[in-house]
């Protein structure tokens, strides 16, 4: 059977913890269904309006980040060991909000910082279908925003700049049926889940995606990391192909430590020198920007499945 874990009482939280117990205990190959709020708390659809009169659940943690089911441990797990996040299943729940503009550094950088608009987005997860307030009419591409463990320091840690152990890493890519490597950071892994996105484009450009509750089903295990050895960012197959991720405090630095994690898988995979790794990178994949808005920014590259035969 299946454990749930619902977004209420001791499974919500608001940070990364290394100290906060586990609400569920797996053995590897252990498969969890998890349900998740929006990234704000709430308690339901919201049409508009100041942020602070958002109607949000009673468990809500004033000053905290998003909000995050969990945590799981995985019996076993140690530090330094790849864990595997396979997601079989992402259901976007009825409705989504989405945010930009008003006094933020975006809002101020675009112009915006006067004129906030908010888009109440009625969503359709059979047809895959979201829409406007304004008319607008979009397909949903779900996935959540946050999968991750807590850094190994002990405290709270803040849960909007994504890190290596994963987090809000916003990576469009990581749809159903993909599998997530991330390095565990602590002994038992702590993940947790939320930040439930029905649609974003590269880069969530505004600040916010299709912001919506979720549900998802995960299998986790510990296997052998794709890269050979311990990984300093997320790796991910998808069914775009393999996905490594760079993270940083600028693009350049993202872009370059997503490239090299990508030549290191060329390596591994097709037993090519280093040199000849880049030279097939320039052929076949691809650099994208994920995200810019999360205080450490991301890239990630892309090697499609079937680009090299």
């Amino acid at each position: 059977m299946t454990p749930t874990l619902d977004p209420a009482g001791d499974t919500l939280h608001g940070w990364f913890s290394p100290d906060r117990p586990p609400v569920r205990n797996l053995d590897p190959g252990d498969t969890v269904t998890v349900g998740t709020l929006d990234c704000w708390w709430s308690a339901g659809p919201y049409p508009g309006g100041a942020n602070r009169d958002r109607p949000r659940v009673p468990g809500h943690q004033p000053g905290s980040g998003h909000a995050l089911t969990g945590p799981v441990a995985v019996r076993g797990a140690r530090a330094g060991d790849t864990l595997a996040v396979r997601l079989d299943a992402i259901t976007p729940g009825r409705w989504g909000t989405t945010v930009s503009g008003g006094p933020t550094p975006l809002g101020e950088r675009y112009g915006t910082g006067d004129d906030p608009a908010v888009l109440a987005w009625e969503l359709d997860p059979v047809a895959r279908t979201g829409r406007n307030q304004l008319g607008h009419t979009v397909t949903l591409r779900p996935f959540l925003g946050v999968i991750g463990m807590p850094p190994p320091e002990p405290g709270e840690h803040s849960t909007i700049p994504p890190r290596r152990w994963g987090g809000n890493l916003d990576c469009r890519e990581l749809v159903a049926g993909s599998t997530l490597y991330l390095p565990v950071p602590v002994d038992g892994g702590l993940l947790s889940f939320g930040d439930g996105h029905a649609a974003q484009g590269d880069g969530e450009v505004g600040g916010t995606a299709i912001e919506c509750p979720m549900t998802t089903t995960a299998t986790l295990d510990l296997v052998d990391s794709p890269l050979g050895g311990e990984l300093d960012a997320p790796v991910a197959h998808t069914p775009a192909g393999w996905v490594t991720m760079g993270l940083g405090p600028d693009l350049d630095t993202a872009h370059a430590q997503a490239l090299d994690a990508m030549v290191t898988l060329l390596v591994a995979r097709y037993g090519v020198r280093r040199s000849e790794a880049f030279a097939l990178a320039s052929v076949v994949v691809h650099m994208r920007v994920t995200q810019v808005v999360n205080e450490t920014v991301g890239v990630h590259a892309v090697l499609p499945d079937g680009a090299l035969r």
